[in-house]
């Protein structure tokens, strides 16, 4: 075992000599938010996709907070889509933040941030990604310069109804 000290790329930019200024999106980026709400029906099946808050590719995000009544029997993945105009709105990584969430019971602002990276280690929005602009943490080479969709996806049916509703923190990748 050793003792050590580490730091992180914004200490380390700031004690450099001379000082290097880190991108606002990791040290004094405004904390921004978006939200969306749906409602879901009990004949709701699975792969039924409720879209509810769009970002840009090179925002950093900070946090995914999910609400929900209890919908019975409903569970699902929360991930990344292209927006529907874009590639018809295809997937691009369905459970990217949370994998098989029940939404069964009543939820306010759950934080399924890390949900699946914590439930299958490497995989989806880990803490190594906590600094990246959306980009690079979806693992692409360069960004795209475009919006995506956070959605929730069925992985059960719902057989109640009830609201969803996601809250998106970010900083602007400006």
């Amino acid at each position: 075992m050793a003792v050590v000290t580490t730091k992180s790329v914004a200490v380390t930019n700031a004690d450099a000599l001379p000082q290097t200024l880190s991108p606002q999106r990791i040290d004094g980026g405004r904390l921004r938010e978006r939200l969306g709400f749906v409602e879901a029906t009990a004949t709701d099946s699975i792969a039924s996709v409720y879209r509810l808050v769009r970002i840009n590719s090179g925002d950093r995000i900070s946090r995914v907070l999910l609400s929900c009544d209890a919908i019975t029997t409903a569970v699902g993945d929360i991930g990344i889509y292209d927006v529907t105009a874009v590639n018809a709105g295809a997937a691009v990584d369905v459970d990217f933040f949370a994998s098989a969430q029940a939404l069964t019971a009543a939820l306010v602002n759950v934080d399924v941030t890390h949900e699946a990276d914590a439930a299958d280690a490497g995989a989806g929005f880990g803490l190594a990604d906590v600094e990246k602009p959306l980009w690079q943490a979806l693992g692409l080479a360069a960004d795209p310069g475009k919006q995506y969709d956070v959605a929730v996806t069925l992985t059960a049916a719902a057989t109640g109804a009830g609201t969803i509703g996601l809250k998106l923190q970010y900083v602007d990748g400006n």
